[in-house]
């Protein structure tokens, strides 16, 4: 098994961007290995009728390889799941444009696009809203436009693209209409999460569907933090009030429409502390896939070392049967979860966080 990795990150290091020789063709693949979960006895934390689900969990030397090598022993089910739309589109976490930790790495998106080249023959578009600023402007930072050296991208604003009023609630669960941008709406497109783990200032930590639900909420053209006069910012609303008192429903009320298709977590380096934009860097050096987002994001809170029954806006979807939160009804492919579980220390504002769970009691 390590002789096999050892060959497979050697292969990928010879096609990475910026290199001049591709090594995919030589890349031997993992036996599946049913990744053992830890033990976890039965919650109430999930719909009990829903079948169970399957995700890869993969470990290396090598960000690209990682992600692409959890692709493919998914393979089956991107493939089913794929074909079922006319178009995709990759999401990735640029939260904000000058911060790599922050963001999806390049080396993310070349391994997820290695995998869809067989599979994929249309152009494939990648699209963002950052939290402030031009989302344009991480693409260059991030070197996202190298890609189209070698693969059959485009890239988007959605800030610039048509939208669609959808609502969420305030402090008061009073309705507010937020904008969502289409491409990332329409039933049509095969939506891709690639996000980072990290903590989070306001929902514990954040995975694959804060990435897709936050960032379709668009924001006015010239929006800067701070700044009067520069038009509004639809994310806040998601926020639910001023103290963030309704995110986590928000956050699950809109997993019903915008949850990924597929769910990709590039754990090579996560954030602890004060993230999502502030932490500091976990050397963990994983990658989760799925096409059950929350299969992947349960994983991904696992190997954080969080209480899934902490994070709400995850809990409440696996209460409502929208993905598979029960860790005993994962077949985990790969590696075992227990063998690289950590503990990230989690946002100063934890405490304050938390008190979603006492409201109302």
């Amino acid at each position: 098994m390590r002789t096999d990795r050892q060959a497979t990150r050697r292969s990928f290091l010879r096609g990475t961007v910026g290199t001049a020789v591709g090594g995919w063709a030589a890349i031997r693949w993992p036996r599946r290995v049913i990744g053992q979960t830890a033990a976890a006895p039965a919650t109430g934390l999930t719909a009990p009728s829903l079948p169970p689900s399957q995700a890869a969990l993969l470990a290396g030397d090598s960000r690209a390889d990682n992600v692409f090598r959890a692709l493919k022993l998914i393979e089956p089910q991107v493939r089913q799941a794929i074909a079922r739309k006319k178009r995709v589109l990759i999401k990735p976490n640029v939260v904000v444009t000058n911060n790599q930790l922050s963001a999806t790495h390049v080396e993310c998106l070349e391994g997820i696009l290695e995998f869809l080249n067989p599979i994929v023959k249309d152009e494939i578009v990648i699209g963002d809203s950052s939290a402030g600023g031009q989302v344009t402007a991480g693409y260059d930072n991030y070197k996202y436009h190298s890609l189209a050296n070698r693969y059959r991208v485009r890239f988007i604003d959605l800030d610039e693209m048509p939208t669609e009023t959808r609502y969420v609630v305030d402090h008061r669960y009073l309705p507010q209409p937020v904008r969502l941008a289409q491409p990332v709406i329409d039933p049509e497109t095969f939506i891709i999460s690639a996000a980072v783990p990290k903590t989070h200032d306001r929902a514990v930590c954040t995975l694959s569907l804060k990435n897709v639900v936050v960032g379709a909420a668009i924001k006015d053209k010239g929006f800067r933090w701070g700044a009067k006069g520069t038009g509004s910012n639809d994310k806040v609303l998601i926020h639910g009030g001023p103290e963030n008192q309704a995110i986590h429903y928000n956050l699950f009320n809109m997993a019903k429409m915008l949850r990924p298709d597929l769910s990709v977590l590039d754990g090579y380096q996560g954030m602890e502390r004060n993230g999502p934009v502030a932490g500091t860097a976990v050397d963990h050096r994983i990658a989760i896939a799925s096409t059950d987002f929350l299969a992947a994001d349960r994983i991904g809170v696992e190997l954080m070392g969080f209480d899934f029954a902490q994070v709400g806006y995850l809990t409440f979807c696996a209460r409502a049967g929208l993905g598979q939160g029960d860790l005993t009804r994962i077949e985990v492919l790969g590696e075992r979860i227990t063998d690289h579980q950590r503990k990230y220390r989690p946002h100063d504002t934890i405490e304050q966080q938390l008190k979603w769970m006492t409201r109302g009691t």
